[in-house]
This record gives C-alpha cells, sequence and structure tokens, in this order.
C-alpha cells in the first residue's frame, strides 16, 4: 500500500562508462536515498533514461530497486511506451514482477489528442491493478493533460495520483477545483516546490535531490509543516541547484552533480552524451558552489 505523499525521487539509472548497465551503482544510490528517508522511488522516468533502455533491461533495473529496496518503501516504475499496447503490457509487466505502482506518461512521439490522450490513459489503467500516478509535463512531451480531462478520468479507480509539471503552478489550484481531493498532486517542477506545497501538492518527484538528499528531504520536512521562514532559506540556497532540472539537458546536469557527490557518475546513454567545455564547467561551476555553501541539517 503505497503513502501518496512526501519525496519520491525519478532514480537515475547509472551506466558504465561503456553505456552498459551499472546495476550495483545504482543499488549503492538507492541505499543512499532510503538512508535520506525517502517515502517512495520512482525508477524508469524522464531521468531513468526509460526510452534509452531495451526492455529486458528496464526488468533487470526493476528487478534491482524492488529486491533492493525489500519493502522499505514502495517501488515505481515509469511506462514511457509509444503505443497504448505495449503500455498495457509493460504494466502487466511490472504487475507481475512485484512493482508496487506505475508513473505512466503519455504514448511517446506522437501527439495525441485530448480523446486519444484519455483512451490511452484508460487503457492503462484498466491492463493491471497498480496503481498509477499520471505524468502531465506538455513541456516535454506535447500533450497536455488538463484538469477537466483529469476530472473526466476521475472514474478510473487505478488513477490515483498526479505528477504535475505543466510548469505553471496555477495548475494545482486549477486541479483541486475541478476534482477536489480526487487526486494526490505531486510536483515534479524542482524549483517550483515551495510554491507548489503552499498551493497543496502532497507530493515531490524530485530530481537534483538525487545529488543532496538529505538537505532535499529536510526543505520538504520544513515546508510541509509550515517552517515558512527555516525552508525559504534552504530554498534560497538550493535553487540555483534545483534550476538544473529544467532545461533540455537536466539528465547530463543531474547526473553530473550526482557524481560531484560521491553518489553515482555522470555516465548518460546516447544520444546524450557526457558534457563537455564551457558548458560542463558552467554546470560544475553551480554545483561546486552549492556543495561548499551547503547548509547544516540537524541529525
Amino acid at each position: 500500500m503505497i503513502s501518496w505523499k512526501g519525496v519520491f525521487p525519478a532514480v537515475t539509472t547509472q551506466f558504465r562508462q561503456d553505456q552498459s548497465l551499472d546495476l550495483e551503482a545504482t543499488a549503492r544510490h538507492i541505499e543512499a536515498l532510503i538512508d535520506s528517508r525517502v517515502t517512495g522511488l520512482v525508477m524508469l522516468g524522464s531521468l531513468g533514461e526509460n526510452t534509452a533502455l531495451e526492455p529486458e533491461e528496464k526488468r533487470r533495473v526493476m528487478e534491482l530497486a524492488i529486491k533492493t529496496s525489500h519493502g522499505r518503501v514502495p517501488v515505481l516504475s515509469g511506462v514511457a511506451e509509444c503505443s497504448t499496447a505495449a503500455a498495457c503490457r509493460y504494466a502487466r509487466e511490472m504487475e507481475k514482477l512485484g512493482a508496487d505502482g506505475l508513473m505512466v506518461l503519455p504514448a511517446m512521439v506522437y501527439k495525441a489528442d485530448p480523446r486519444e490522450t484519455i483512451a490511452h490513459f484508460r487503457a492503462v489503467a484498466r491492463s493491471s491493478g497498480l496503481p498509477i500516478l499520471v505524468y502531465n509535463n506538455p513541456i516535454s512531451y506535447g500533450v497536455d493533460i488538463t484538469p477537466e480531462m483529469f476530472a473526466e478520468l476521475s472514474d478510473e479507480k487505478t488513477l490515483v495520483a498526479i505528477k504535475e509539471s505543466a510548469g505553471n503552478t496555477r495548475r494545482i489550484t486549477d486541479l483541486f477545483n475541478a476534482v477536489g481531493n480526487r487526486y494526490a498532486i505531486f510536483s515534479g517542477v524542482d524549483d517550483l516546490i515551495l510554491e507548489s506545497v503552499l498551493l497543496g501538492a502532497v507530493g515531490w518527484i524530485a530530481g537534483v535531490g538525487l545529488a543532496f538528499p538529505r538537505e532535499n528531504q529536510y526543505l520538504w520536512e520544513l515546508a510541509t509543516a509550515g517552517k515558512w521562514e527555516e525552508a525559504l532559506k534552504i530554498y534560497r540556497w538550493f535553487t540555483p541547484l534545483l534550476h538544473l532540472d529544467i532545461p533540455v539537458k537536466f539528465v547530463q546536469y543531474i547526473k553530473l552533480a550526482i557524481q560531484e557527490c560521491g553518489l553515482g557518475s555522470e555516465w548518460v546513454r546516447a544520444p546524450r552524451l557526457p558534457l563537455a567545455g564551457p558548458e560542463r564547467e558552467q554546470i560544475l561551476t553551480i554545483i561546486r558552489h552549492g556543495i561548499a555553501t551547503r547548509p547544516k541539517i540537524p541529525g
């Protein structure tokens, strides 16, 4: 049973320099995240480079995550397939494998219209008994699941939560006005998290927190306890780092931060390439300043 609140980091898939899976490094990172008191784990999302993995690799990553977590926190799998049939098939496979839930994206590549998008999510919702976090990110994927569409989907019992990444905090209030408390609202935009909590978000699909898990968790705990002044101090330190979650190369940026913090490596799978030249130096400057000025966290 998933408690749909708290920090669910979108865990990276760790690779070796030759782009092969590094399951041992992925397991070590999962342990560090659980040790920071996260509430759940989302594997194979955008940060997990889902679409760059082969089907068998996805199963191996999920088997590892389920085994490593060993019931301490729920483990969700991203579902990012190019067809509805493939997404339904994958959802059934994850249920058999022992995943606790799914984070479902619209079908990849094709930009579905609202009728098609609703049909896709209805089909995936009915393909297994797993609870689903619906990932809405029109900026990255070109498909917008509006509050009105969520209202239409509200009769699907397995659709229980929303990762809202439209980049517009007005959406949170619009969702509450459209569907009340029907869904648990998670923020999927790192540098809008404090504002999102104020507006009613109960969860955070964190990105940059993969490199700074203790600070990330502390910020969440301050915000959800209503300790706004203390939270704001952490947030202002954290925000230049949180901005790294937004650009197209957010996977490379966050993996480089993870490497600089000693929690993994920067290796990504092509077509992504590790950062180079002035861009790399610019991102390293931000990361290293964040490390040098990181606040002291109690406990």
